[in-house]
């Protein structure tokens, strides 16, 4: 019995040292809040239902700007209302240009028609980007006509912000656009890697293959790194799936990670890494990296966070995230 008793306290001890090992008081993170927007100011829609087949543009919500996403106004007006990144998003064009656009057909938010990447950027231009755009179910187009001309190409983007960091969205699932994006960027003078991180499957893994350097980020890494901390961050462990990389935490799933908040972040940044809060991970939804939208959501954001934060409502986050900041 007494020998039980003494097992017993030996692990009582273990544990309690664990705990306060990863005690979230024990981290001293540097930095600030940080906002990573999603597609610049753009408009918002019901998640309801939603599938990969869905068109987002025949769902927004009645809308309160006229911005377009992943256009040059759209982060300008991000920027302004404080975002520190934006996820802009990319496919090749068959003359040897890089468009920023969301979907991968035209036929939803264009008059247009046909695979993104198998146009050239000169037909792409031509296009309306408002076009498709309804809050009633295709009674009225409020957008229809303020987006012609206006689809971005990569380079343009790049050299209209040129101190400003994004983060580049591979839409398609060929390594082989890695290559293509790298010498596309290498003859780029405004392309400052510094400023670069590098999001998608297959061509984000390429681009860690090529550019061991540039900090990337893919779901199957994502996941590697949650898998691998879960089991062995308990004694301050971060393997490689952590290092250099951009993670994704979401908003109700923090408490798992081991010295949540602060001695993790502390962590992740020491590996080279960045931590971005995202919206809470619910059942019967469909999975993706949703953002943090409200102000009762952004009230959950641990008091201190010096990590970042994503949202699709930058225009009503950033000011949100202003005041945190403010001493």
């Amino acid at each position: 019995m007494r020998k039980r008793w003494i097992v017993l306290g030996a692990l009582a001890l273990a544990v309690g040292a664990i705990f306060i090992f990863n005690a979230s008081f024990r981290g001293n993170p540097h930095g600030s809040l940080t906002l990573l927007s999603h597609r610049g100011v753009h408009h918002d829609y019901s998640s309801e239902g939603l599938t990969n087949e869905s068109c987002t543009a025949e769902r927004i919500f009645p809308p309160t700007h006229s911005f377009i996403e992943n256009t040059l106004p759209s982060m300008e007006a991000a920027f302004s209302a404080g975002a520190d990144i934006i996820e802009v998003d990319i496919h090749p064009t068959t003359d040897g240009e890089f468009a920023v656009f969301h979907d991968w057909t035209l036929d939803c938010r264009t008059e247009g028609e046909g695979v993104t990447r198998e146009q050239t950027m000169a037909y792409l231009r031509t296009l309306d980007l408002g076009y498709g755009y309804t809050a009633d179910g295709g009674q009225t187009f409020p957008l229809r006509g303020q987006g012609v001309g206006m689809m971005p190409t990569l380079r343009e983007v790049l050299a209209a912000f040129p101190d400003r960091r994004f983060l580049i969205n591979f839409k398609g699932g060929d390594a082989a656009e890695a290559d293509q994006l790298l010498a596309y960027l290498d003859q780029t003078p405004e392309a400052n890697y510094a400023r670069l991180a590098f999001y998608g499957a297959a061509p984000a893994e390429r681009v860690r293959e090529l550019r061991p350097e540039l900090r990337t980020l893919s779901r199957r890494r994502l996941m590697q790194c949650a898998k691998s901390y879960l089991l062995t961050g308990w004694y301050g462990n971060v393997d490689s799936p952590c290092r250099n990389t951009i993670i994704f935490v979401p908003s109700n799933y923090g408490w798992v990670a081991w010295g949540w908040p602060n001695l993790f972040l502390e962590r992740m940044q020491t590996a080279g890494s960045e931590v971005f809060i995202v919206d809470a991970i619910r059942r019967g939804e469909r999975p993706g990296v949703g953002g943090i939208d409200d102000a009762d959501t952004f009230a959950t954001i641990p008091r201190g966070w010096r990590g970042g934060v994503v949202t699709d409502r930058i225009e009503l986050i950033g000011p949100l995230a202003a005041r945190r900041r403010a001493p």
